[in-house]
């Protein structure tokens, strides 16, 4: 039987990198079914809503999505679609695996970065809790309950166990917020207990970002609040290559949404210039959530064959291959 899934092309280099990203998938032989659910700026200005219901029933339906970048309209008070689907979904698991590829130059030619962040996705100061008590003084309300802080504790520690991973570590600011953070902090302390054969251990946000740029390789599992967990996984994605080279899964316990994690790039957009790496890693991790684990292998192994062997990358990377070509050479190691 084949797969189904809600496929969001959204606007700028989106719908590039998603076609990239399809003929990737369809190159393996995975029989999937793919729902066509359109959704960019355009659309979201003339429904007057971040998420027209038909997205929401082809999701509804799917129960797994692959997308590409939407923009949210700036300053019209439009939720950001991210936030909009998560909390529509309750995707409250948002995970960035980090990887060296081979062949792509970084500053970090001499170790090998393999790490997977995992950002609780559905509160924190993403609430969207503000304020203005009077003119000029504005509060923002931090939002951390037990039930979510346990639920990615215990999703980070599932994956690690069954990953052969060997350490998580939690990240916070508790020191300062105690009463917030320290509650994060206490759940992923009992959530570690019933994981012994894990190993856990705790960082301050701040000296987990000077010992992100300083030893990138020590790190396994890492495991934040929302907010942390946003900045973190992009400084983490600029040690391996940028935001281009690193895939992103929003996972709830019912529906699962994949997509690349940088934006529209519309200055680009139509110019055949972007980098699909990120969405056809992000279509590895969907094969691999449904089950395709060999074909989610094979797709992983072409991507980094065509980077080992060098001889095709896109301009961000210092090449000159456009899209169609970079692809091109993803499907053929996927054939062999």
């Amino acid at each position: 039987m084949p797969h189904f899934c809600t496929l969001i092309p959204g606007d700028g280099i989106g719908p590039e990198v998603i076609q990239a990203a399809v003929r990737a998938v369809e190159a393996t032989g995975v029989d999937i079914c793919w729902r066509r659910a359109e959704l960019n700026e355009a659309i979201i200005l003339e429904a007057g809503k971040t998420l027209p219901q038909y997205v929401l029933d082809s999701l509804h339906e799917t129960r797994i999505g692959l997308k590409g970048p939407v923009t949210t309209p700036v300053a019209e008070g439009f939720q950001s679609v991210n936030v909009a689907l998560r909390k529509a979904l309750d995707l409250y698991a948002n995970v960035r695996p980090v990887r060296t590829i081979p062949g792509i130059r970084t500053r970090f030619e001499d170790v090998r970065i393999d790490m997977v962040i995992f950002r609780e996705n559905t509160e924190d100061l993403y609430s969207g809790l503000e304020h203005e008590i009077v003119k000029d003084v504005v509060t923002s309300l931090k939002v951390i309950t037990r039930t979510a802080s346990e639920r990615i504790a215990r999703t980070a520690f599932r994956f690690a166990q069954q990953n052969g991973r060997k350490k998580v570590t939690a990240i916070h600011k508790a020191n300062i917020m105690k009463l917030s953070d320290g509650l994060f902090l206490r759940c992923c302390r009992e959530v570690s207990k019933e994981f012994p054969e894990i190993q856990y251990k705790e960082l301050i946000v701040d000296n987990a970002s000077m010992q992100l740029v300083i030893k990138p390789e020590s790190f396994d599992v890492l495991l934040l609040p929302n907010l942390y967990g946003d900045i973190i996984s992009d400084l983490a994605a600029g040690l391996v290559g940028g935001l281009g080279v690193v895939p992103g899964a929003n996972l709830g316990d019912a529906y699962a949404v994949f997509e690349a994690v940088h934006g529209s790039a519309p200055d680009i957009a139509g110019q055949g210039k972007a980098n699909p790496t990120a969405l056809m890693l992000s279509a590895v991790m969907m094969l691999a959530h449904m089950g395709e684990t060999d074909a989610a292998r094979r797709l992983q192994n072409a991507v980094e064959t065509v980077y080992r062997e060098g001889r095709c990358r896109t301009e961000d990377l210092g090449g000159s291959a456009s899209t169609e070509e970079f692809t091109d050479a993803v499907v053929q190691a996927i054939k062999g």
